[in-house]
């Protein structure tokens, strides 16, 4: 190794542990602010351990930034519809804005229910349960970034609850039929969103990329396509990032319309379907000549269909992002929340008051998380899992979006996070579906090549073998001899080509098995990982405060 290239190495290394040592800083300068403001907070009896709580929670929320909102902003960034800068920005505003603006007035102080507050001895025990589920969704989430691993925010905190309650009063604290709910959605969501974003990819394949007029069937079904988004996006971001402001939004209309809308503390399935294709409606009018105009300049091409669902894509990752906010701040701040609630009023409510300043450290904390920390695993899920262009990546966003408005309506506890690592999976098990007998015929076709130029190469030798025989070599078996062993040596580089493209050829997957097995693996363990981490670290507590 020259001077230069260890000199290029030195330099790489030193700005690499330069911008490591800055992001720390960052995230440490957010920590401290968020200690200072909960131990200054004023009427509150316990400020040391509301701000230690404080610090936890705004670690969780670092860390649900870092780890989580790659799965609403990855498969844009995968397939070029956004860069990495643009994809960091367009998540972090509207994950903001969906938690300050949706995020909701009051959260669950047991987050799904699955462990029983009437069986804390004393409201102490219930902060420290709750300080230390914090603690070990974060430290969880953390660990999983760390190794590059995309997992679900939800269960980290569901396994840190746990713990934390067993820890305190037991396994009979836990709904265990709760929990089994939770660990059938490890199964039910990735296949549910593997299902969905396969069968629109297909059906993209079927309508579109198959079609021999390219152009004619893009001019037909992309504003089809973006209006199906719409549908169901406009029907997700209702029913779940509208639950704070629907009051509003329905008194409002009613105070503005002729007729009066039926008033709801939240949005029905119905009022969701109804906006929803109301707005699908408007944005088919307005794309259908959009597509046409453009189509006037693209080519026949299927990278010409994919260049159409670049903007649906980035509407897609801010609509997602929204939604993100307005529900995944809960696992950040509800503990949180719940720690303040029971501090100020000496007792433990199933339902906890948000203060602003408790909903801001969910909020700054999710955003400067994804700014420091996620672009690792904006990588892996965009890039490292299968290869991704526009349609694909939208395929998996309407597996994200529909997947969560059918489980709602079920009652299924689904992740967002495996449903939109699911989608992924689909859409490279089904390329490698489609592929097989394509792929079958190339490998017979190498095999045969491989076979003749074998026998082609044999048949030289052969003749070789025999001109060397020959006692008196005139100038042109000379020649030919030469000719000979100039040919048998390409042909041996011909069949070691031949032979690399075979192999080649039967290990294509357009699914990295490695990565499956390393993300699977982090889902299985994340609720257990979580608990045990949060039964440790209440003993710890305990054995302080004791």
């Amino acid at each position: 190794m020259d001077i230069h290239t260890l000199t290029k190495l030195e330099n790489k290394a030193q700005k690499s542990t330069q911008g490591d040592f800055i992001k720390m800083g960052m995230a440490i300068t957010f920590l401290l602010a968020v200690l200072a403001y909960a131990f200054g907070a004023e009427n509150v009896t316990n400020n040391a351990f509301l701000a230690i709580a404080a610090v936890f929670g705004g670690y969780m929320a670092l860390n649900i930034g870092a780890n989580d909102v790659a799965n609403n902003v990855g498969p844009a960034v995968g397939s070029k519809a956004l860069t990495m800068g643009g994809a960091i920005i367009i998540a972090a505003i509207f994950e903001a804005s969906g938690a300050l603006i949706a995020g909701g007035d009051v959260v669950s102080t047991i987050k799904k229910g699955i462990i029983d507050p009437e069986m804390f001895i004393n409201t102490q025990e219930f902060i420290w349960a709750m300080t230390s589920a914090l603690l070990a969704g974060g430290l969880w989430l953390n660990i999983a970034t760390k190794v590059g691993a995309p997992v679900s925010t939800t269960h980290s905190i569901v396994g840190g609850v746990m713990g934390g309650g067993i820890a305190a009063a037991g396994f009979s604290i836990v709904s265990w039929g709760t929990m089994g709910k939770i660990a059938a959605s490890w199964v039910i969501s990735p296949v549910l969103g593997a299902i969905i974003a396969a069968t629109f990819l297909y059906t993209i394949k079927k309508t579109i990329l198959y079609k021999e007029d390219r152009l004619a069937a893009m001019r037909t079904m992309v504003p089809i396509y973006v209006s199906i988004m719409a549908f169901a996006f406009t029907t997700y971001l209702t029913l779940k990032g509208l639950k704070k402001i629907w009051p509003s939004i329905i008194d409002t209309a009613n105070s503005v319309l002729p007729f009066a809308f039926e008033a709801t503390k939240k949005p029905t399935l119905l009022a969701g379907l109804s906006i929803g294709l109301v707005f699908a409606i408007i944005v088919y009018i307005l794309v259908k000549p959009m597509v046409k105009k453009a189509s006037l300049k693209l080519e026949n091409t299927a990278h010409s269909a994919n260049t159409l669902f670049t903007i649906p894509l980035i509407f897609a990752a801010a609509l997602l992002s929204f939604a993100n906010g307005a529900n995944d701040v809960a696992n950040a701040i509800g503990p949180l929340a719940a720690v303040a609630d029971a501090i100020q009023s000496s007792s433990i409510s199933t339902k906890a008051s948000i203060p602003l300043w408790v909903m801001l450290v969910g909020a700054f904390g999710i955003s400067l998380g994804l700014a420091l920390y996620g672009p690792k695993l904006i990588k892996t899920v965009g890039s490292e899992i299968t290869e991704l262009n526009q349609i694909r990546a939208y395929s998996v966003a309407m597996a994200a979006a529909i997947t969560v408005i059918i489980a709602s309506q079920l009652g299924l506890p689904v992740s967002s996070t495996h449903i939109a690592i699911g989608g992924i999976f689909g859409v490279g098990f089904l390329r490698e579906y489609l592929s097989d007998t394509t792929a079958q015929e190339r490998i017979e076709a190498e095999e045969a090549q491989i076979k003749e130029d074998k026998k082609i190469k044999k048949t030289h030798k052969s003749e070789l073998k025999e001109l060397k025989a020959v006692e008196v070599k005139t100038d042109e078996i000379k020649a030919r001899i030469q000719t000979l062993k100039d040919l048998i040596e390409a042909e041996d580089q011909l069949i070691k080509q031949e032979k690399k493209h075979l192999k080649r050829a039967k290990k294509t997957k357009y699914v990295q098995r490695s990565a499956i097995m390393k993300i699977v693996a982090a889902w299985i363990i994340t609720v257990p990982a979580a608990a045990g981490i949060s039964a440790l670290v209440y003993t710890i507590i305990e054995g302080i405060m004791s």
